[in-house]
C-alpha cells in the first residue's frame, strides 16, 4: 500500500512539474502535420505545379529582346508572369491542406487528445496555423525559386533580358509564396469554425472560386461599380494583386473605383486570416469538443 501510494504521489508530482511550452506545442503540431499522408501529397502537388508549369509556359512564349530602354521591364514582366502562373492552382491545394489539418482531427477524434494536452486550447490552434503557414510558405518559396530558374533559362535562351539581381523579382516571388500561405492559415480558421472536412473545403473554395464569379456577373450585368469594389477585397483578388508583376506605364485592368497597392492587398489578406482565426478561436473556447 505504501509503495503504491508513493508511486501515485511521484506520478502526480511529475505531472505537476511538467509545463507546457510554446516550443513544445509547436513541435507537437509539426509532428502531427508531417506524419499525415495528405500533407505530403498536397505539398508534392504544390511543388510539381509551381516548378513544372513555368517552364512549359516559357516554351510557349515567343522571342524577346535583350536590348533597348524597355528590355529590363519586359524581361521582368514576362519572367514573373510565367513563373507565377501556377499560383492560382497551388493556392487551392494550400486551402484544402489548411482545412484538413484541423477537420481531420475532428473526424478521427484526435482533437480530444489535443485539447487534453493543451487545456487552454488557443495555443494549439495558433501553433497549428503557424506551422501550416510556415510549411506552405517555405514550400512555395523553394518551388518558386526552382520554377523561376527553369523559366528564366528558357526565356533567356529566347532572347529576353533576365536579371536575377532585380529586387522586384524577389519581392514578387515572396508575395507569390505568401498568398497560398495566408490562405492556408485562413483555412485553418474556417476548418475550426465548421469542423467538417467537406463543409470547410467547400466554404473556402467557394470563397476563392465561386464568389468572385458571382461578383463579376453582378457588376457586369448591372454595371454596378460597387460590386467591382467589393470584388477587390475578396481573397483571390487580394492575392492576385499581391504578386502580379506591374511595370510603369502598363495597362490597368481595374473595373471599379478602388485600386490597391500590393502591400495594401497583403495587409487586407492578413486581416482575412486573422478574422478567420479569431472566429475559430472564439468557437473553440465556447464549444465542447
Amino acid at each position: 500500500m505504501t509503495a503504491t501510494t508513493q508511486t501515485r504521489v511521484s506520478a502526480q508530482s511529475g505531472l505537476a512539474a511538467a509545463r507546457l511550452t510554446t516550443g513544445g506545442i509547436i513541435r507537437s503540431e509539426w509532428v502531427k502535420l508531417v506524419t499525415l499522408r495528405s500533407t505530403w501529397w498536397c505539398l508534392a502537388i504544390i511543388a510539381a505545379l509551381t516548378i513544372g508549369i513555368p517552364a512549359l509556359v516559357s516554351f510557349a512564349l515567343g522571342e524577346g529582346v535583350s536590348t533597348g530602354p524597355g528590355a529590363a521591364d519586359i524581361g521582368y514582366f514576362t519572367w514573373m508572369m510565367a513563373t507565377t502562373v501556377p499560383i492560382g492552382f497551388s493556392v487551392l491545394v494550400a486551402a484544402v491542406l489548411g482545412c484538413l489539418v484541423v477537420t481531420g482531427e475532428y473526424g478521427t477524434g484526435m482533437i480530444r487528445s489535443t485539447i487534453a494536452a493543451v487545456p487552454h486550447r488557443l495555443p494549439a490552434l495558433f501553433a497549428k496555423a503557424l506551422v501550416i503557414g510556415g510549411v506552405v510558405l517555405v514550400t512555395g518559396l523553394v518551388s518558386l525559386g526552382l520554377g523561376a530558374l527553369a523559366s528564366g533559362l528558357v526565356l533567356s535562351s529566347a532572347g529576353y533580358l533576365i536579371d536575377p539581381a532585380d529586387s522586384r523579382v524577389w519581392l514578387t516571388l515572396l508575395a507569390a509564396a505568401g498568398y497560398p500561405a495566408l490562405v492556408a492559415v485562413f483555412s485553418v480558421g474556417i476548418g475550426t469554425i465548421i469542423r467538417n472536412s467537406a463543409g470547410a473545403i467547400a466554404a473556402v473554395l467557394g470563397l476563392l472560386l465561386v464568389v468572385p464569379t458571382i461578383i463579376q456577373l453582378i457588376g457586369g450585368l448591372l454595371q454596378a461599380e460597387w460590386a467591382f469594389d467589393v470584388g477587390v477585397f475578396l481573397p483571390s483578388s487580394l492575392g492576385t494583386t499581391m504578386y502580379t508583376p506591374v511595370i510603369e506605364g502598363g495597362m490597368s485592368m481595374t473595373q471599379g473605383t478602388i485600386t490597391l497597392e500590393p502591400w495594401q492587398a497583403a495587409l487586407a489578406l492578413v486581416a482575412w486570416a486573422v478574422a478567420a482565426l479569431a472566429g475559430g478561436a472564439l468557437l473553440l473556447k465556447r464549444r465542447d469538443v
